[in-house]
C-alpha cells in the first residue's frame, strides 16, 4: 500500500458517479470599451502642458531634423502634448515620444552627503519636413 493510496485497492471497483454542474443562464456583459460614445469627448488644452522647451545639445542638434523637445508636466499625455503643440505654435506633429528621466544621486559638498537631482519628463515633438518652430 502506497502512502497516498494512489493506487486501487484489489476488489474495490471505482464508482461511475456524474456530478451534475447547474450553470446560471444570464444576459451577457458588454465590456465598457465595446460601447461608443453618442458624444466624442472635448480634449482641454492647456497652456501648462509644454513647460519649457528643453535645450540641449542633442535637443539643438535635432532641430535641423525636425525635432523639437520640450519639458512636459508628468499628468500629460501624448494627445494633449499634440494639442498644446498645435494650439501655441499653429503646426501639427507628425509623432511625439514621451520619456520619463529619474532623479539621480548628487554627491554634496557639506556634511549632508548626497542629494537627488529631480526627476523630469520630456516630450520629442517630430514634425513633417517644412514645418519649423522658433524657440526663445
Amino acid at each position: 500500500m502506497s502512502l497516498f493510496d494512489f493506487k486501487k485497492k484489489k476488489g474495490v471497483e471505482a464508482s461511475t458517479e456524474k456530478v451534475v454542474v447547474k450553470t446560471q443562464t444570464a444576459t451577457p456583459r458588454v465590456p465598457a470599451l465595446a460601447v461608443k460614445r453618442k458624444t466624442p469627448r472635448k480634449r482641454v488644452v492647456s497652456p501648462d502642458t509644454l513647460i519649457r522647451p528643453w535645450f540641449s545639445e542633442k535637443a539643438l542638434v535635432a532641430t535641423d531634423k525636425g525635432v523639437y523637445v520640450f519639458q512636459i508636466p508628468f499628468g500629460a499625455n501624448k494627445h494633449d502634448v499634440a494639442a498644446a503643440v498645435e494650439a501655441v505654435y499653429k503646426v501639427r506633429p507628425r509623432k511625439i515620444r514621451v520619456v520619463n528621466l529619474p532623479k539621480k544621486p548628487k554627491t554634496l559638498r557639506s556634511r549632508r552627503g548626497v542629494g537627488y537631482s529631480a526627476r523630469r519628463r520630456k516630450a520629442y515633438v517630430y514634425l513633417k519636413k517644412g514645418d519649423t518652430i522658433t524657440l526663445t
